[in-house]
């Protein structure tokens, strides 16, 4: 921009972006990439797995059917913990979780009971969001988390 606000915002959000970084120069900016890793599951970032899009339901998982939204959620936070727990960490590392849901009105309690039965106290944060479908019909539920790991 010609009266020098852009570049001045550029350089305030880099100078930002490399503190968190724990970088010293101007010049490790122009370098700068997140450090992201596959781990056969999870991306991992430094101490941080990142693990998204867990449906509650894989048809070749249990051809019987999609079940109910409590059977929807045990399968899912079961594939969050053997991915985990193959990355090196655990359900009680996970710190935050985001659940995208089907029926919320309906279907947050019974979600939220079986939920409550994975992590130990004190529970990750969570969120959610309903959702009007998934691109599979049956599914109810998909499920994000962030986990620490050593």
């Amino acid at each position: 921009m010609p009266d020098g606000k852009s570049n001045s915002r550029r350089e305030a959000m880099m100078a930002v972006a490399l503190g968190l970084a724990g970088a010293s120069s101007a010049q490790a900016a122009d370098n700068w990439t997140p450090k992201k890793e596959r781990t056969g599951g999870p991306l991992r970032s430094g101490h941080l797995l990142f693990l998204g899009g867990i449906g509650g339901w894989y048809p070749r998982r249990r051809p019987d059917g999609p079940g109910d939204v409590q059977q929807q959620t045990a399968d899912c936070l079961t594939l969050m913990k053997e991915s985990l727990e193959r990355a090196g960490s655990s359900m009680a590392n996970v710190l935050k979780v985001q659940v995208s849901l089907v029926d919320p009105v309906n279907n947050w309690g019974p979600m939220t009971e079986t939920y409550n039965t994975f992590f130990p106290d004190p529970r990750p944060a969570r969120n959610y969001f309903g959702a009007t479908g998934f691109r599979r019909p049956g599914q109810l539920l998909q499920i994000d988390c962030i986990a620490y790991v050593d």
